[in-house]
């Protein structure tokens, strides 16, 4: 169709929407995650278990909520682009494990799968020209 024919000139700058969209959310949700203390981290990391991982609840719970926080400000950035798309996917295939877990089935996993498929591309694809990183 001719009207949409001449997007893909326009990759890096979708690029650029996809992260800053994505990272913006991230932090949204991480940000509450991170300044729940040592009572959130280790309730947000017990939910390692679903991985089979029974220890350090704690730091698995600091380090999800950083990765969120931190990882969407870097998505934002384009910086360490590819190290934190892999960051994040290990962290939604938890959370996706941990729906699953409690029982809430693809319903409750679908937004972490959703999420872990988008960032997956992302590693592939890389930043874009529009960041940090850039190539």
């Amino acid at each position: 169709m001719a009207l949409f024919g001449n997007l893909g000139n326009y990759k890096n700058f979708g690029l650029l929407i996809v992260r800053v969209g994505l990272g913006v959310m991230f932090i949204y949700h991480g940000f509450p995650l991170l300044g729940g203390g040592v009572k959130r981290w280790e309730e947000l990391g017990s939910t390692t278990k679903y991985a089979g991982i029974h220890f350090w609840p704690v730091v698995w719970g600091l380090l999800c909520a950083s990765v969120e926080t931190f990882g969407g400000f870097l998505l934002i950035l384009g910086l360490a682009f590819r190290p934190i798309c892999l960051l994040l996917v290990i962290t939604l295939v938890v959370a996706a494990l941990s729906h699953f877990g409690k029982g809430e089935g693809l319903d409750g996993a679908a937004h972490a799968i959703e999420d872990a498929v988008m960032f997956a591309g992302l590693l592939f694809l890389g930043p874009g020209k529009y960041s940090v990183d850039k190539k």
